[in-house]
């Protein structure tokens, strides 16, 4: 499992940065239970509330995830890619990530890649956070961007 080395879970206070949050409609019943635990995370966090916006499929995360970045302190992108029979996994797979990080990088704001991209729906299940998960990727993600937002606001004032 990747989560090995794992950082214990931090407690942010985020109260003033503001969070917009991508979701893909693909695979819902986990990236809803993402979705949950990240809205958890933020309000852990101190956060009133996320802007959540739903995409068709994670192919459309970057660009919306631009748009965020535009307007909100931190971005986080969720959703679910499994493999299937076809090279199409590697293809989504390498436009998200390339595309989150992009936008993260000409943006200057952080955006979490919370895609899981696993071999089977199994896996997607024990990376989503529900209890018996050995992963919580939505909650992980939320406290990866708030956490960089707040080191990118400290570094500004320096």
């Amino acid at each position: 499992m990747a989560g090995d080395g794992r950082p214990e879970a931090a407690h942010l206070n985020a109260r003033g940065l503001s969070l917009g949050i991508a979701v893909t409609a693909w695979n819902r019943e986990v990236v809803d239970q993402m979705l949950d635990r990240a809205l958890t995370a933020a309000q852990d966090a101190g956060l009133e509330e996320a802007e959540v916006v739903r995409v068709a499929g994670a192919v459309e995360l970057p660009v919306v995830a631009q748009a965020l970045a535009r307007r909100f302190d931190a971005v986080v992108a969720l959703g679910v890619v499994i493999r299937g029979g076809t090279a199409h996994f590697e293809y989504v797979n390498r436009s998200v990530t390339d595309g989150l990080t992009r936008v993260a990088l000409d943006e200057s704001t952080p955006v979490a890649h919370g895609v899981l991209t696993v071999e089977n729906q199994q896996q997607a299940l024990d990376r989503a956070g529900y209890p018996d998960s050995k992963e919580d990727k939505g909650f992980e993600a939320v406290q990866a961007a708030l956490g960089t937002a707040l080191e990118l606001t400290r570094l500004r004032q320096l």
